[in-house]
């Protein structure tokens, strides 16, 4: 136990950890940043695991087939695609929001297996980093802020700017009026159902882009169920951040130093027992998470939007 400790000590301060962590959160931080916009505005939907693998499968079968350029806005376009079948059924039909989530989620896993056997296990080229290599020569600076492949730097970029959006701008000042009393926002001259059509499709693009990170750099091959329940994770996080971007990506690098952790510490040779639970410990975690917050009823209250999954039928 003590050399356990030991090397979790080492490991914690290396460089390595901390290249690892910004890699696995990145997903986590793309699919999570799409979903605050969506509930941000109002909606609440559960297909973000549907939508990442729609983006993966896409991201990859573009890229073998064409090109990287091409992959990541394919990726996009596929999760911004099943966010529109969300969409239209949501808030044109009206169909509850959290069943409509659900059945996409179950949707993009089967047409994913669907579509992507072909794919299965097929092997893609690495994506090189997005600078020079002697850049990434810089001691410790140059692997951590210079080493990423292109998705790291759109899910930080991604994140900074939709806070800018959300609270430095008069169309993020409108969406949010949306989410906290869409009757209000209409009442004002606001295009409820507009505006959330595209909250949701932007959802959706950054869901996609957060898949096609696991297909394209993660594990640059497909295969079905590949994403693993992150999109979960990502829904769980906008929760732990209060609907607050900063605090999403503080927490989505939280849960990506805790998915390296875990897979590290199942590399120091633990027994069979102890690595099954580390591999709950993510999962676990997020539903920790969930408890702890729906104690503090009043801070959820504060900071949740209004309007989060309420059906808005405008006066005829």
């Amino acid at each position: 136990m003590s050399g356990l400790f030991e090397f979790l000590i080492s490991d914690l301060l290396t460089v390595s950890f901390a290249v690892a962590v910004i890699g696995a959160a990145t997903p986590l931080l793309l699919a999570a940043t799409g979903e605050l916009i969506v509930e941000r505005s109002g909606v609440l939907n559960l297909g973000v695991e549907g939508m990442m693998l729609a983006g993966a499968l896409a991201g990859f079968a573009a890229s073998q087939e064409l090109s990287y350029a091409v992959g990541i806005p394919a990726a996009a376009l596929a999760g911004a695609l099943l966010a529109l079948i969300f969409a239209f059924f949501s808030q044109t039909l009206l169909t509850n929001q959290v069943a409509t989530g659900l059945a996409l989620t179950i949707f993009g896993i089967g047409i994913t297996k669907l579509i992507g056997e072909p794919y299965t296990g097929t092997p893609l080229e690495p994506m090189a980093p997005l600078f020079s290599e002697s850049l990434q020569q810089i001691p410790v600076i140059g692997p951590i802020v210079f080493g990423h492949d292109p998705f790291v730097y759109l899910s930080i970029v991604g994140i900074l700017g939709t806070w800018y959006f959300l609270f430095r701008t008069r169309a993020g000042l409108i969406l949010r009026a949306v989410g906290e009393d869409h009757s209000s926002a209409h009442a004002l001259g606001c295009h409820v159902v507009r505006i959330r059509y595209a909250a949701i499709l932007a959802g959706g693009a950054f869901a996609g882009l957060g898949g096609a990170y696991m297909s394209m750099v993660k594990t640059p091959q497909w295969n079905e169920g590949m994403t693993a329940g992150s999109g979960w994770i990502a829904l769980a996080l906008i929760v732990f951040a209060t609907w607050r971007p900063m605090r999403l990506w503080l927490g989505a690098y939280l849960f990506g130093a805790l998915l390296v952790l875990q897979l590290r510490i199942q590399g120091t040779g633990v027994s069979v027992g102890v690595t099954y639970f580390l591999t709950m410990v993510p999962y676990l975690a997020t539903i920790v998470v969930l408890v702890i917050m729906s104690w503090d009823k009043v801070a959820l209250r504060r900071h949740a939007p209004a309007s989060i999954g309420k059906i808005f039928k405008p006066a005829s």
